[in-house]
């Protein structure tokens, strides 16, 4: 048999050894990681803010572009480094092993012995939330400025699609699996809606 991508694999591994001590004394509903989760919108939600904001607070196309890049790669290494690991129990990763081969790792927090969740209710819908809502908004930023002829904003807006989307995309292979799973998941959920109709 051929050998398996090891770009698909998905491993299920304990992140943290004292998650399973917190997840016992708190309550699913319940906002543990309230720096995190803070932190998680902050970011994303001031690149799009001085976006909006820019034209109104200076002229200076420059001191804009800086900032929203800056709010915007702050954002990519908090959600991809801290908050997706505290907030969902989910990280991604790249590799280059020893023969210069790039290995795509996908993880997530594995179940506790009681079977119980170890990431509340509130803090995974504030972070899917967010990084399902932003991402779009930044798309329609990038039609908007395409079609208003806003050249000089459309790399600012890329930047803002890619990174926001990389998250994304990292997150959703983590949390359903591989990429065959993915595409059978999407064909199975059209399906149901098709019989629904």
């Amino acid at each position: 048999s051929p050998p398996q991508d090891s770009s698909d694999d998905i491993e299920d591994v304990s992140l943290f050894d004292a998650d399973d001590d917190v997840s016992r004394r708190s309550k699913k509903s319940k906002i543990r990681h309230p720096v995190a989760s803070f932190f998680h919108l902050f970011f994303r939600v001031s690149a799009i803010v001085v976006y909006v904001l820019c034209e109104l607070l200076t002229s200076s196309f420059i001191a804009c572009m800086v900032t929203i890049i800056l709010l915007l790669s702050c954002d990519f290494w908090a959600v991809k480094n801290v908050t997706g690991r505290l907030m969902v129990g989910l990280r991604w990763w790249n590799q280059v092993d020893d023969d210069g081969r790039s290995h795509w790792v996908f993880e997530a927090r594995k179940v506790s012995a009681q079977g119980g969740k170890t990431s509340s209710e509130a803090e995974s819908r504030i972070f899917w939330l967010g990084l399902i809502t932003c991402p779009m908004i930044w798309v329609i930023f990038a039609f908007s400025a395409l079609f208003s002829f806003k050249v000089k904003w459309l790399a600012v807006v890329v930047m803002g699609v890619v990174l926001q989307g990389a998250n994304l995309y990292g997150y959703i292979r983590c949390k359903v699996g591989s990429r065959r799973n993915l595409t059978s998941m999407a064909t199975s959920y059209l399906g149901k809606q098709f019989l629904r109709q």
